[in-house]
């Protein structure tokens, strides 16, 4: 997909050169059916891979189209003349069809100055509205980028998995957390699926004596946090788990959930740097030592949810581009 600069339009550096163009412009698309048929279709059997011309016989190509002419071997704004058609947004990004670039760049100028921080945006354009109707931009929702760790050099090597207690080959996030001594856990072995709303009820409690404390703490639970299937996991919200500064998601006993990953819930959590780790044990994929958690003394328990104070600090380590994790217990983190 194209990329470009909202304050350089006109300079997209994959397109430097005619040769550049041919090899990086799309050339396909996905598809979403849509009517009576698609409607009731599961998403996946809706989904169409197209090339562009279907697009260009359904009349959308036109302002973001380009055209390679073989002949000459070079490449031509819009799609008037015949030849292999690109994607480029040439139209729009040089000839001002649409003012996409002006419009993100006044958005992402005034969603900095509102939050004091660089932020990323989302929005939809429509390029095909009905005769005698104005195109729309719809902005669609707007977030902070919290500061980055993905600069920080670590490694993990090799560990004794005696000395953890969650060990994961899929984290998102990137850094060392040295200073942590608390814990929420939820007990697996007394979870129940239909109580889920009093688990979540239970753990928004804990995290806002936490959050008053100022106390940072590690969530570990099963299923999905911030499921909107109470079945599939803790149906949490971003402000009942705020104090957590990594959080587990570790797979149920009897079904394999998919992870938040994607999830607008989730993004908020990558947007805070909250550390993620998923963990299904039963298949191999990481580990939760779930049998000396369970055998520490908790301060608060409020059903199935735990709290735990260790005096020592624990240690969580997220290697992004190894997408690894692991937490350490206390007695085994010596801080050094």
């Amino acid at each position: 997909s194209i990329r470009f600069s909202p304050a350089h339009p006109r300079h997209i550096v994959e397109f430097s050169s005619v040769e550049d163009m041919v090899k990086n412009a799309q050339r396909e698309f996905w598809a979403l059916q849509l009517g009576s048929n698609g409607a009731a279709a599961p998403l996946r059997d809706r989904m169409a891979r197209l090339t562009l011309d279907e697009a260009e016989e359904h009349g959308v190509l036109g302002p973001l189209g380009s055209t390679y002419s073989p002949e000459n071997n070079a490449v031509y704004d819009g799609i008037a003349r015949p030849g292999i058609r690109l994607v480029t947004f040439a139209p729009i990004l040089k000839n001002d069809a649409f003012p996409l670039a002006d419009i993100v760049a006044e958005l992402l100028d005034i969603g900095s100055a509102g939050t004091s921080s660089p932020v990323e945006l989302e929005f939809a354009v429509n390029l095909s509205p009905p005769p005698g109707e104005p195109k729309e931009f719809g902005f669609l929702q707007l977030r902070p980028l919290a500061p980055s760790r993905e600069l920080e050099d670590l490694e993990i090597g090799q560990v004794d998995r005696e000395s953890l207690i969650v060990e994961s080959p899929w984290v998102l996030g990137n850094g060392r957390l040295e200073n942590i001594r608390d814990f929420l856990v939820v007990d697996r072995d007394c979870f129940d699926r239909s109580r889920s709303r009093a688990t979540a009820a239970a753990v928004s409690k804990l995290n806002a004596r936490l959050v008053a404390e100022g106390t940072p703490y590690v969530l570990i639970g099963v299923g999905r946090w911030g499921s909107s299937h109470p079945e599939l996991g803790i149906p949490v919200g971003w402000d009942d788990i705020s104090g957590a500064v990594a959080i587990v998601e570790a797979g149920l006993r009897d079904i394999r959930v998919t992870p938040s990953q994607g999830t607008h819930f989730f993004q908020n959590l990558a947007s805070c740097n909250v550390g993620y780790f998923t963990v299904n044990q039963e298949r191999g994929e990481g580990m939760v030592r779930w049998d000396w958690l369970l055998s520490q003394e908790a301060e608060v328990t409020d059903g199935c949810v735990r709290y735990i104070h260790f005096d020592d600090p624990a240690e969580v380590i997220m290697i992004g581009q190894e997408h690894r994790g692991i937490i350490r217990k206390p007695e085994a983190f010596t801080g050094q």
